[in-house]
């Protein structure tokens, strides 16, 4: 795997804090995840880079009423290089296998060469090479018919452009009659009422994947990127708690929205305001929290990797408890 922080290279280690955009502040943390986890000795992590000064530290701690942001910048600062998360690797494998939907790229036939771009259904096989399932009439399937190369990229959150992006580069191959019932039982698994797929001009397409690239963090300066070969993907694995994010979270942002603002300010000392949690996996949950009129994404993660389904409500009790004593 390689990793880059392309943009942010260029900018002095050195930049107060006042020179960065008011906003960054707060959506920071929805990118921090990948500036933590994502470096290498050449390139250290970027928020090491953004270190408040010592007097903006005085400062800061000279005010004992409600805190600043510069006092929540360095809370979520403090909490989130230490958040326990998912290898990179198995964390994109993660959220390719569990999207339902991305923006296919092909090249034109029809427009010279072109590049054009589809919205597409997709789901994933077992080594994670997205499948699509196209029709004949369809425009991309003649691209790809013509040209095999493409890229299909996808966002782990479209109203968020600083949120994880998963863009898979690589050749569009049609599914042979052996593999086809399996194929074709994978898909419905995610798109149940697709009946369209026994129609006579539909076929599935399976992308081989070349290269796997995410970045995470599309804006303003901050910039976390990495990529792994096709070998490497094939190699991630697919996180058993995540398939429960839905029901878990669906049960917690509708009857328990304190409990988890109260866990999520116990465990990373922000006073948020809200708390929605997005979802969820073996080493703990992300959530859109509200602070100050701003709002931001942050990783909470539970003290130990959840066994099942069952313990993640043992945990997340724990944490409830533990916060409410405090």
């Amino acid at each position: 795997m390689r990793s880059i922080a392309a943009q942010a290279q260029h900018l002095p280690s050195s930049l107060p804090q006042r020179f960065l955009p008011r906003f960054l502040l707060p959506s920071f943390s929805s990118s921090l995840h990948s500036v933590a986890v994502n470096h290498d000795n050449n390139h250290p992590p970027l928020i090491s880079r953004f270190k408040p000064s010592s007097s903006q530290l005085r400062m800061a701690s000279s005010n004992q009423s409600a805190p600043t942001e510069l006092d929540v910048f360095q809370l979520i600062q403090a909490h989130q290089e230490k958040a326990a998360r998912l290898p990179p690797i198995d964390e994109i494998r993660t959220l390719l296998n569990y999207s339902l939907r991305g923006v296919l790229s092909t090249t034109s036939q029809k427009y010279e060469g072109y590049p054009s771009g589809s919205m597409v259904d997709l789901a994933c096989d077992a080594y994670g090479s997205p499948i699509l399932a196209v029709s004949s009439l369809a425009t991309h399937t003649k691209d790809l018919l013509a040209n095999a190369k493409c890229s299909l990229l996808v966002a782990k959150d479209p109203e968020d452009r600083t949120d994880l992006v998963i863009i898979v580069h690589g050749d569009a191959i049609t599914v042979s009659e052996t593999d086809r019932e399996a194929i074709r039982t994978a898909y419905l698994a995610r798109h149940p009422d697709a009946f369209w797929v026994d129609f006579r001009d539909f076929q599935f397409l399976r992308i081989e994947p070349k290269i796997v690239r995410y970045v995470s963090g599309v804006a303003t300066a901050v910039l976390g990127s990495g990529e792994f070969s096709k070998e490497e993907f094939r190699t991630a694995k697919v996180d058993p708690i995540y398939q429960y994010s839905k029901p878990i979270t669906s049960h917690m942002n509708k009857d328990h929205t304190e409990d988890t603002r109260l866990i999520v300010q116990h465990t990373t000392s922000v006073p948020v305001d809200s708390a929605y949690m997005l979802d969820i996996d073996s080493l703990g949950f992300n959530v859109k929290a509200g602070c100050q009129g701003n709002t931001f994404k942050l990783r909470i993660p539970f003290a130990r990797r959840a066994a099942d389904r069952k313990d993640v409500k043992t945990l997340i009790v724990e944490m409830l408890q533990a916060a409410k004593a405090s």
